[in-house]
């Protein structure tokens, strides 16, 4: 079964919205749509026009927005060897977390834990892997809560941003690390962060299509909410994510997998890479 997209056009309007500190009736003077209008688009209703017309003033692209609206998109189904994902339920939502491998000599690396780890347990007994090195996105409670369960399987090290430390973990900055080696993959940080202040996104070269686990940076049509700083996160994911080669799969902390290229030509918040663009915030 497909994980559907973790966002709604609406979810993209407010993140954007409280992102940039803007009420409704600033972005009503802004874009010319009335409030009542606003409202509306905030509880769901589709209205082409006032889409459009709200995208340049939020700094989205309005044919991707109306594309959301509409439902016109989801990304294409992903399969590499060597990546897996696994998505859990976490309180009325579900928490994605990852495991890469190097299928020749079986040497694992988690990504995250998600609700539960005991998948991604199962999926190491089963497939014979040896999981030696646990990496964490970020701290947020989704995204480590059964941190103990899957050190249980064996992983000598779990890795942390210096600027998100958490009990049980290695801290590393990102600038002094060139990543570390997994049998014949290679695994590179970058900071990504904005949603959270030690956002981590990992760049895994080495299987047949290069990997980004990005956590809540990014996610198919849309982001993580700007929780520290949305200028930042829409920031260091234009430097640290999208210049990676259109083929990257992406592997987000919520919904389902997507690529580089389809996000440059699907995501609102990008809006520079779209045939025709609206202005940048």
């Amino acid at each position: 079964m497909s994980i559907p997209l973790e966002d709604l056009f609406n979810d993209v309007i407010g993140k954007s919205r409280r992102g940039l500190g803007m009420t409704e009736d600033a972005l009503s003077a802004r874009s010319g749509v009335p409030v009542d209008d606003i409202k509306a688009a905030m509880r769901g209703e589709v209205d082409e026009i006032v889409l459009l017309k709200l995208a340049p003033a939020l700094g989205l692209d309005g044919a991707a927005l109306v594309a959301m609206a509409q439902k016109a998109w989801q990304p294409a189904p992903v399969q590499v060897e060597g990546l897996a994902q696994f998505n859990t339920e976490w309180d009325d939502m579900t928490v994605n977390a990852y495991i890469v491998y190097d299928p020749a000599t079986k040497a694992a690396a988690a990504f995250d834990t998600g609700a539960t780890a005991q998948p991604m347990v199962d999926f190491i007994k089963a497939k014979g892997l040896s999981l030696d090195l646990v990496f964490l996105t970020h701290t947020h409670p989704d995204h480590i809560a059964d941190l103990v369960g899957l050190c249980e399987a064996g992983a000598p090290g779990v890795f942390v941003s210096e600027r998100e430390p958490t009990s049980g973990a290695k801290t590393f900055r990102v600038g002094d690390t060139t990543g570390w080696e997994l049998g014949g993959l290679r695994i590179e940080p970058r900071s990504t962060h904005g949603h959270s202040k030690g956002g981590t996104t990992y760049v895994v070269t080495g299987l047949a299509r290069p990997v980004a686990v990005v956590g809540d940076a990014l996610f198919a049509s849309s982001m993580g909410g700007g929780v520290v700083s949305y200028l930042d996160a829409l920031a260091t994911n234009r430097k640290e994510i999208f210049p990676l080669a259109d083929e990257t799969v992406v592997c987000p902390g919520h919904g389902p997998l997507t690529t580089i290229g389809e996000e440059k030509a699907h995501n609102p918040f990008y809006p520079e890479f779209k045939i025709s663009s609206t202005p940048l915030v």
